[in-house]
């Protein structure tokens, strides 16, 4: 059976604060294990006033505290805003009191905007939206716009310190996976040693919407991945197919292993979930808009924006790759995504304005993934 898992940005609702969405994080990631799911992620996101989970460490141990069994790690922290020393003390901390439940998740986020400029100056070629086995595989969107803003210039120059320059994502996965074996040596040979961090039991994992190099990463490394078909859903088979081929066994993987990411909503039929899922075009709409998330809208605060074809197109590839609807219908649709990519576990991703509404959509999702037989 394939294994269900749960990413939590930590939406914060529209009418509510920041401590309603952490409280409805360590709410959800306790009934998350009752439900039995295998891991409980947190986001990393920054300058959104609809989303609380700037900083994944701090939530982690949180969430590792209030619960007892349930893997709790990162996805993804963003290695452009920190140092490989950091992560590897940040969450060897908290294996220390949490051991052997810890999954630490890298990501580029905060690396890759030079890219974005430059796709803004050459755009890829044009590739229609297509359907693989039941798939679909939207028309790609294109993050340049957002990068070439002024306003992400500004969030990118208060994520680091003055002048600072991030490593190559490469080198600094190298760095923690040598801070944690305890093999660090500088360029003149010299050792450092992470206390705490050395000799920590994480699970490493690699993050990428794309098949470049963060796929290539975790391949060349042995290391498990993670696809996004949630944020990236035109990528996700480009991303599976180049991690496999960069794929060589390590000590930590035999042969490659992959979660594909999708968002959900789930109800007791499919009209409620449609309801239920309706702000959702709305919520994208705003971090594609380059403004940052906003709180997560009611249904009918919604259905009040008029639309425009600019706002549609922002929003297309997200909302018709979206699976809603009643838990046979969300079941068998993730079933399709399994197949049509090869993952080896699903992360799922839900968020509706009513936190009742969330955990029970969570809650319906697991007892008939189980019922089926996944």
């Amino acid at each position: 059976m394939t294994s269900l898992s749960i990413l939590d940005l930590s939406p914060v609702p529209s009418g509510g604060t920041t401590g309603d969405a952490l409280r409805n994080t360590l709410d959800l990631a306790k009934r998350a294990e009752e439900f039995g799911y295998r891991r409980y992620w947190l986001a990393e996101h920054h300058f959104a006033s609809g989303v609380a989970s700037a900083a994944p460490a701090v939530l982690i141990g949180l969430v590792a505290a209030a619960t007892s069994t349930i893997r709790v790690g990162s996805g993804a922290v963003q290695l452009g805003h920190q140092t490989a020393l950091a992560v590897v003390e940040q969450f060897g901390l908290i294996d220390a009191l949490y051991p052997g439940r810890i999954d630490l998740g890298l990501g580029r986020s905060g690396q890759r905007r030079t890219e974005l400029v430059a796709e803004a100056k050459t755009p890829p070629p044009h590739q229609p939206a297509r359907v693989v086995d039941g798939l679909l595989i939207p028309e790609p969107f294109s993050f340049a716009a957002i990068a070439t803003s002024p306003l992400f210039a500004l969030y990118s120059s208060l994520l680091q310190q003055p002048g600072a320059q991030s490593p190559d994502f490469a080198d600094q996965v190298d760095d923690i996976i040598a801070l944690l074996a305890g093999t660090y040596r500088s360029a003149e040979g010299l050792a450092a040693h992470a206390v705490p961090g050395e000799g920590a039991d994480v699970e490493l994992w690699i993050l990428g919407s794309s098949g470049g190099q963060s796929a290539q990463v975790a391949g060349e490394r042995g290391l498990p991945f993670a696809a996004n078909y949630h944020v990236s859903p035109s990528a996700v088979l480009e991303a599976a197919e180049a991690y496999r081929e960069a794929f060589k066994p390590s000590e930590t993987l035999a042969a490659p292993h992959l979660i594909v990411s999708a968002d959900v909503v789930v109800a007791k039929d499919d009209e409620t979930a449609r309801e239920l899922a309706s702000p959702y075009g709305l919520w994208v709409r705003s971090i594609r808009s380059g403004t940052g998330a906003i709180p997560f809208p009611t249904p009918q605060e919604a259905a009040a924006h008029e639309w425009t074809e600019e706002d549609r197109a922002l929003v297309e590839d997200r909302v018709t790759t979206q699976f809603v609807g009643s838990p046979r219908t969300v079941a068998e649709r993730l079933r399709v995504l399994r197949d049509v990519t090869g993952a080896d576990e699903l992360l799922v991703t839900t968020i509706t304005h009513d936190h009742a509404d969330r955990v029970r959509s969570y809650e319906l999702l697991a007892g008939e993934w189980a019922a089926s037989g996944g």
